[in-house]
């Protein structure tokens, strides 16, 4: 688990690596309004757009890391969970876990733009 603090539009890069295979997932915020985060985040050129709120259903999301395949059912996947506005420093507190089974992810932050 890390904790991940962004303010507005600035932008996380994380090197997700697994196999003999590197790729890029980055996120970052756009707009808090009446307690509604919209995060717009890209993995392996797919890009997508989420609303996450505090202590709801819909406080995080998960991207798969790798394609379900015959080998491999229970795909490794990242989670990302919206934890908290810190409304003095205008930033999103989130929480990033790394679930891998049987496959080896590592995960390597880049630095922010």
């Amino acid at each position: 688990m890390r904790k991940i603090s962004l303010q507005k539009d600035q932008q996380k890069k994380i090197l997700v690596k697994y196999e003999n295979k590197i790729k890029l997932f980055t996120f970052r915020w756009t707009l808090y309004v009446n307690g509604g985060l919209v995060v717009l985040r890209s993995y392996d050129k797919q890009v997508a757009q989420n609303v996450l709120e505090l202590n709801h259903k819909n406080q995080s999301f998960r991207v798969a890391v790798k394609p379900r395949g015959a080998t491999n059912f229970n795909v490794p996947y990242i989670l990302v969970k919206f934890k908290e506005f810190d409304y003095e420093k205008n930033e999103a507190i989130f929480e990033l876990y790394n679930f891998n089974n049987k496959v080896q992810v590592t995960l390597e932050d880049l630095k922010n733009n």
